[in-house]
């Protein structure tokens, strides 16, 4: 089994496990729609690893991850759609056409601006219909508000500069505080994060990758006051907590 290549070991253990003779139970009751929360949940283990730095739990996370893409393929295989050499093939051929000045000799180097519009020739040889096709429903919020926003930017739809946004965040934060109902509670809530989104956007900054390291800071603060207050922080009062907070914040 050694000798065999490591991508076409992994295919035929699928196999095994799909085989409806002999494989494993729970493997085969598995279609798209239950393995696609496994397939999101490995995508972000790889992203816990890169940011530990953790290069031996990476090469794990990017095995799990693999066997997402090889458990999909092997669902789509059965039913008749594709196989794996499709995959490999149908992505193979995508990064040729993304990058012409390397595989077609097309010259000059790429940018951003460059990658968009071939991004855009994709979209248009698929016939999309509006600048927001494409942008998945099932991204985090976060990152598909981003998206979207860049989408129509692109259009020329965005304010020309922050303070359009800014001001926006601030309308929006007097509309959630001046909301009656549950129902416009929630929609001022979505709104008034659209619009932050969008502001810190103007600043050419990722929100995502912001908000996951204000994510980072406040455990790495918050683990801290627990490990001073010696397993008593729930019992103390506000005032107590606060101080504690001040002191974790003033060591860093």
């Amino acid at each position: 089994m050694s000798e065999v290549p490591p991508i076409e070991r992994l295919l035929t253990i699928m196999a095994r496990l799909r085989d409806r003779a002999t494989g494993c139970e729970w493997d085969l009751a598995q279609t798209f729609e239950t393995i696609a929360p496994y397939t999101i949940e490995e995508a972000y283990e790889v992203a816990d690893a890169i940011a530990r730095n953790d290069v031996a739990d990476l090469k794990d996370e990017l095995g799990d991850l693999l066997f997402q893409v090889v458990f999909h393929a092997r669902l789509a295989e059965e039913r008749g759609y594709f196989v794996f050499a499709d995959v490999a093939n149908a992505i193979s051929n995508k990064m040729e056409a993304r990058h012409p000045h390397i595989f077609a000799g097309a010259g000059g180097t790429m940018d951003d601006a460059r990658w968009e519009d071939i991004k855009e020739g994709e979209r248009t040889a698929k016939g999309v219909t509006s600048a927001l096709d494409g942008v998945a429903s099932a991204l985090p919020a976060l990152m598909r508000a981003q998206k979207l926003q860049k989408r129509a930017a692109r259009t020329g739809f965005d304010w020309p500069d922050p303070s359009g946004s800014e001001a926006k965040v601030i309308e929006e934060l007097e509309e959630l505080n001046s909301a009656t109902s549950e129902a416009n509670r929630i929609e001022e809530a979505g709104d008034l994060l659209f619009a932050v989104v969008n502001f810190v956007r103007a600043h050419g900054i990722n929100a995502e990758d912001a908000l996951r390291a204000a994510n980072a800071k406040f455990e790495r603060r918050f683990r801290a006051m627990e490990d001073k207050a010696s397993g008593n922080f729930q019992n103390l009062a506000l005032d107590a907590q606060e101080v504690l907070w001040q002191q974790v914040k003033d060591a860093e």
